[in-house]
């Protein structure tokens, strides 16, 4: 059993603590919220090694380091909820998610991530890291490692096959199981597989997030943004496990307004005992690779398999028809200035560009119609990723300002000058506090601060993180509430945000008065460990 920060920090104490008022780090003079909700309120903190060792008035302590941080926030280091970190072995020091006060990050959305996990978690912790990192197990991973992109339900072998990698991934650390039921190969599975795989993540004490299988109106009659919900939260009640509705967001404007009825059926699990919660990231535009327009049967089996349909005159028409009903009706928005490419290996000159500046460039009539085109031509030469500004700014709110709503990034480690990626990679917190808190009055930033640190810290396990209390690890964020800000654009996405002047991973200032500090104090947490 864990111990709890109290005891760590009584145990701290017989060491001494008691006897002498000296700290590795003092933080003096700061407005201090502790990530509760509860008010703020004028104390110094003090920290020596990796644990909060103090709080309240230190005036006659004593400090191998003193910042003084009067008239900012002092706050629980961030913890990310969903964040893409697959470039965590060549970025590890993760300075574009530091930057933004995160001090913890959970990997492996979407279905996605490394598998077999134990040895990338090895291979991540040898390099140092410059964030704590926890992951997930994802079930596109698993499904794809035993029955690659087939389209059809799992032989029995092959289930118990599924079950065996989510388990083996929970007892290598994983904090919970993922799913991408948009994406492939998890959009081929079944309602009881899901079920039967997340039994085995619960039985070990884990949580669920799940990408929905439908976040507009659906292709599928009878599958949509709803159904989806209602999918997941029957997971969640059929597999007896916490589960996430993550990026909840309501995806094309046939079905705006949705976001109503969908923390309505969150309320209504919730009060008939399913643990249900929300992530969400503060913009109105998604990232995912232009495959998403392209419908899952097309893609079965891989690529060559879809140039093989594409041949076929009847199945081309089919494929082209369902490209554009998304392009009017989900992510491409009706309008080909939505869909704006970000990664584009084989033509760069295309990143930051929209699908209108493509087609108008090949001399094309921008329509729904062209832009099928060369959806499919983009795949035919490899894929691309693309933002898609599909989102209402009411829906945003809506779910931003449910209780059960945590802030999480969607975003993906980078650097400057590496693609066109979505601002959400850079400015994600800074941005909850500057536009939804302080200019828009959206959440208090009490209320903020929670859906930040420890709310999304209890759903992953992590109770002494997340927090300022004695005793708690010492991973804290600074901030001006009066300029802090995402300069982060999507014209210009490349940007580090302002008013983040210190950051404190593991009781070492990684942000040192606004600049970045490769030490990598950050750790691989894993589950029960």
């Amino acid at each position: 059993m864990r111990p709890s920060p109290a005891l760590l920090f009584a145990l701290a104490c017989l060491a001494g603590c008691g006897e002498s008022a000296s700290y590795d780090l003092l933080i003096r003079g700061g407005t201090l919220i502790d990530g509760s909700g509860a008010p703020r309120r004028v104390a110094d903190v003090g920290v020596r090694g990796d644990r909060i060792v103090a709080i309240g008035d230190l005036a006659d302590g004593v400090a191998a380091r003193t910042i003084e941080v009067e008239g900012m926030i002092v706050a629980p280091g961030f913890v990310d909820l969903h964040t893409h970190l697959d470039p965590l072995l060549r970025l590890p020091s993760a300075e574009s998610h530091v930057r933004q006060g995160v001090t913890t990050a959970l990997g492996a959305p979407d279905g996605g991530g490394p598998l077999p996990l134990g040895d990338y978690l090895d291979e991540a912790e040898a390099l140092g890291l410059g964030m704590n990192v926890a992951f997930l197990v994802g079930h596109n991973s698993v499904r794809r490692a035993v029955m690659g992109l087939e389209n059809r339900a799992p032989t029995a072998g092959e289930l118990d096959e599924m079950r065996g990698w989510v388990a083996r991934s929970m007892g290598e650390g994983a904090f919970g199981i993922s799913t991408g039921l948009k994406y492939l190969p998890g959009a081929f599975s079944e309602l009881d597989e899901v079920v039967a795989l997340s039994r085995v993540a619960a039985d070990s004490g884990g949580f669920y997030t799940s990408h929905l299988r439908e976040e507009g109106i659906g292709r599928t009659p009878g599958l949509s943004l709803i159904d989806g919900v209602g999918e997941a939260l029957e997971i969640g009640r059929r597999a007896e496990i916490p589960i996430v509705l993550t990026h909840h967001k309501v995806v094309g404007q046939p079905l705006w307004g949705a976001a109503a009825t969908t923390l309505a059926m969150v309320d209504s699990a919730r009060a008939a005992g399913t643990d249900a919660m929300i992530d969400q990231y503060p913009y109105t535009a998604t990232y995912t690779g232009i495959s998403i327009l392209v419908p899952a049967w097309a893609q079965a089996d891989g690529p060559d398999a879809f140039a093989e349909r594409f041949e076929d005159a009847q199945l081309r028409d089919s494929i082209l028809a369902d490209i554009e009903w998304a392009i009017i009706n989900d992510r491409g928005g009706n309008d080909l200035s939505r869909v704006q490419f970000a990664r584009v290996s084989w033509d760069p000159t295309l990143e930051g560009r929209t699908l209108r500046d493509w087609a108008e460039r090949e001399g094309l009539d921008p329509t729904p119609a062209v832009g099928a085109q060369l959806v499919v031509e983009a795949m035919r030469r490899g894929g691309a990723s693309a933002i898609y500004h599909a989102l209402d700014e009411a829906d945003v709110e809506a779910i931003m300002s449910h209780p059960f709503t945590a802030i999480a990034s969607d975003g993906r480690l980078t650097q400057p000058g590496s693609g066109h990626p979505h601002p959400r990679w850079y400015g994600t917190f800074p941005r909850v506090l500057g536009r939804y808190v302080r200019d828009e009055g959206v959440l208090e930033l009490e209320e903020a601060v929670r859906k930040m640190t420890r709310l999304p810290a209890s759903r992953i396990g992590l109770p002494d993180r997340g927090r300022l209390e004695e005793g708690a690890f010492a991973d804290i964020v600074v901030f001006d509430p009066q300029t802090v800000r995402d300069r982060a654009t999507f014209q210009d996405p490349h940007q580090y945000p302002e008013g983040i002047p210190w950051v404190i991973v593991n009781g070492a200032v990684t942000v040192d008065d606004g600049r970045f500090d490769d030490v990598r104090p950050g750790r691989v947490l894993r589950r029960g460990r």
